[in-house]
């Protein structure tokens, strides 16, 4: 036996429904269960709507878009009606939607249930389940439209809403604007049908027209109704071929703002519950669109606030490329204390500049405007960056106590300052209280470079900003932010980093065709996921922080690597750190730098001999010399076969030598423990001092024979000076 047999003797029709075309298809079963002759048909969607209760009908079309949203098998009752309203028979409907192309295909069967209602509830306009769904309906309208955000999210909502008992075929939404209608939006009309209605002016002839003028509603429930009212506006409606209209008011703050149509192409009464359905939406609609049209105000004046704030990154470095993003918070005006700024200096250098002032209000993108000028100006006297942070630090603290006095809080900002050499790739760095800068090595390994720093700017009039001097090498890239990129989400400054590593270390080689702006994007979208047209889409992102971002990227090719011949091996990796006398602190710093430059080496073992023999020979330069020990690291070679060079320079002219420490000694061990642990080591007297260096080699760790000259050595001239 045939399917289509099968369910026939059970009794169960099949039908169809092309939303793209509006045709429903019935088996012979479901057409005599819809009343009509036992016999394959197929009708139109308002011809099918007709046989069927209208408060049934509203229901199931709730039903029908939330199995399509989630796509999932849906069921539903429904009364089914002759052509005086009296109830047949109560059907069930089971159906899945099928998605196409943007639109969809529901399938699905009847069948008779012997749940029949009183035939009193079909002719009664008003019953107890129109009730309901009439409460139910207004309440989830209104959270719709109290959540929507923009203009075009008000009318999609509004497109979408299921009235209990009646559904508009059609809407329109008219503002004002100089006495003129226009058509903020329509739903139900191909586009281009709204132009003869645009542009109207208020005292024409036409239902929204005298809605607005007297701030009444019109109700118009035939077309000879239309007709006998409005000779001259009714041609432009006839061709939309409706059978009845409902013009509302728009009314906000006691001011009508605009009218509300509502089309209909089966014939409605518009009973009182029915005018009080169609009054309460247009109140609701024209508090939302009043709502988002506040928002859309303040958001282009947070645009043009953000565009006279922020500066145009000009991509004319000589060798460089540099990329650069504003993302504000997503409440208020949308302007906060976040900034960044390029500026060329008087010796032809470039000094890019970050900052964060404390708050997200207007009085911080105020003090923000301020202090960027400053910073300009100072940078254009030629101050080294140190000098530029000091006087900025200064000019805030003078600010706060100006304002303070007027019973303002004092504001704080958070700085990097770095001048860049594009010819050598020098980078002198001076950081007030702001997160470190990154870099991207030239084989796609991100490390945060650790910089000395100073107190942010604003806490004291007189601070001093230590400069950290960098090498950007050729195909490295430079990452500085403030917080907001690092740690909205919930995480700190680790977890932050990690998850920028990951973005970083994933993103192609290259910055060519646009590669450093999609990096750029790419690190937006790792914090606040795809961009989202503002306040257009469904979903509307809630940022937590203000981000600034700036890319620097130097050209391996304009740089010309590789220059020194075949012979030549370039770093690929290379890290340079500073630990002053002050900070010992900062060994620990070392050890994690040594760490983020050996992430990917083949023996964990190496790297931890890595770790122990810098955190010995950096604190030997601090226990046994009077200055600051250099540190030095450097990458080099293919995977598998690279060599590690770690050099410690200091100022020291005395030279280590040998020890033979006894079991309880807690020094001497230092040459010991290099002998051991290094594939080759030794001491070079420099200049201004000394510089302690061994290596580590990466194929040594299975087992292959180390270098030539791996054994240690000590140059000449042995002194009481030792390693531990």
């Amino acid at each position: 036996m045939r399917t289509k047999d099968l369910l026939a003797a059970l009794a169960t029709g099949l039908w169809r429904w092309d939303d793209a075309s509006g045709k429903v298809r019935l088996d012979a079963e479901a057409a005599r269960l819809l009343g009509l002759p036992a016999r394959a048909v197929e009708l139109s969607r308002a011809a099918v709507r007709s046989r069927f209760h209208p408060v049934d009908y509203a229901e199931i079309n709730g039903v029908v878009q939330l199995a399509v949203a989630e796509r999932s098998l849906a069921e539903s009752r429904l009364r089914v009606v002759d052509a005086d309203g009296r109830v047949l028979r109560t059907v069930r409907s089971r159906f899945c939607p099928l998605r196409r192309d943007g639109t969809f295909t529901l399938l699905g069967t009847l069948q008779e249930v012997p749940d029949p209602q009183p035939e009193a509830t079909a002719r009664t306009p008003v019953t107890g389940d129109w009730r309901r769904s009439r409460e139910a309906f207004l309440l989830d309208a209104g959270r719709a439209l109290a959540e929507a955000r923009s203009t075009a999210e008000v009318l999609r909502v509004a497109a979408g809403l299921s009235m209990p008992g009646f559904i508009p075929d059609g809407l329109a939404v008219f503002g004002v604007v100089g006495g003129r209608l226009t058509v903020i939006g329509h739903h139900g009309q191909p586009g281009g049908d709204e132009r003869p209605f645009t542009d109207m002016t208020t005292d024409t002839d036409y239902p929204a027209a005298e809605v607005v003028r007297t701030g009444r509603a019109i109700y118009l429930p035939t077309p000879e109704a239309y007709r006998a009212r409005y000779p001259t506006a009714w041609p432009l409606a006839a061709r939309f071929a409706r059978t009845s209209w409902a013009f509302l008011p728009l009314v906000n703050a006691g001011r009508t703002i605009g009218a509300w149509m509502a089309g209909f192409n089966h014939p409605v009464t518009f009973t009182p519950d029915e005018r009080a359905v169609l009054t309460t939406v247009a109140r609701m609609l024209a508090q939302a669109l009043a709502r988002a049209g506040a928002q859309e105000s303040q958001h282009e004046l947070s645009v043009g606030l953000q565009r006279t704030m922020m500066p145009t990154v000009r991509p004319d470095i000589p060798g460089m490329t540099v990329a650069a993003r504003y993302v504000p918070t997503g409440g208020g005006l949308e302007v906060g204390g976040d900034w960044y700024d390029m500026i060329p200096l008087p010796s032809g250098r470039t000094a890019l500049v970050i900052g964060d002032v404390q708050g997200h209000d207007v009085r911080a993108a105020g003090l923000m405007g301020q202090l960027r000028i400053a910073l300009r100006a100072y940078a254009a006297e030629g101050h080294h960056p140190d000098a530029v942070l000091s006087r900025a630090s200064r000019f805030l603290s003078g600010i706060n106590d100006t304002e303070g006095a007027g019973g303002a809080d004092p504001r704080f900002a958070t700085c990097l300052y770095i001048e860049v050499d594009p010819a050598t790739g020098l980078l002198d760095i001076a950081r007030a209280g702001h997160p470190e800068p990154a870099i991207r090595t030239a084989d796609g390994t991100m490390l945060v470079r650790a910089t000395a720093g100073g107190l942010p700017l604003g806490i004291t009039p007189d601070t001093d900003y230590p400069t950290t001097r960098l090498v950007l090498e050729p195909g490295e890239t430079m990452l500085v932010c403030t917080d907001g990129l690092i740690e909205t989400g919930g995480h700190d400054l680790e977890t932050g980093w990690a998850r920028l590593r990951g973005v970083v270390e994933s993103h192609p080689d290259g910055v060519a065709d646009g590669g450093l702006e999609r990096l750029a994007d790419a690190l937006v979208q790792a914090v606040h996921g795809p961009p989202s047209h503002h306040m257009t889409g469904p979903l509307v992102d809630r940022r937590e922080d203000d981000i600034a971002m700036l890319l620097l990227s130097r050209d391996a090719a304009a740089c010309r690597v590789g220059a020194g011949g075949p012979e030549e091996v370039r770093p690929v990796r290379r890290t340079v750190l500073t630990v002053a006398q002050a900070e010992p602190e900062r060994i620990a710093e070392a050890r994690a730098q040594i760490r983020d430059v050996l992430h990917d080496w083949a023996d964990p073992e190496q790297v931890d001999a890595a770790v122990l023999l810098v955190s010995e020979v950096v604190t030997n330069v601090l226990m046994h010399t009077d200055g600051d020990a250099l540190l030095v690291v450097e990458l080099s070679g293919p995977a598998g076969h690279r060599r590690m060079r770690v050099d410690v320079a200091d100022a020291s002219d005395e030279l280590p030598h040998r020890r033979s420490p006894g079991e309880l000694a807690s020094s001497g061990r230092g040459l010991v423990l290099m002998e051991l642990l290094a594939g080759a080591w030794g001491v070079e007297p420099r200049g201004d001092g000394k510089s302690t260096w061994f290596e580590i080699y990466e194929d040594a760790g299975d087992g292959s024979p180390a270098e030539p000259g791996a054994s240690g050595s000590v140059a000449s001239g042995e002194s009481v000076a030792e390693l531990r």
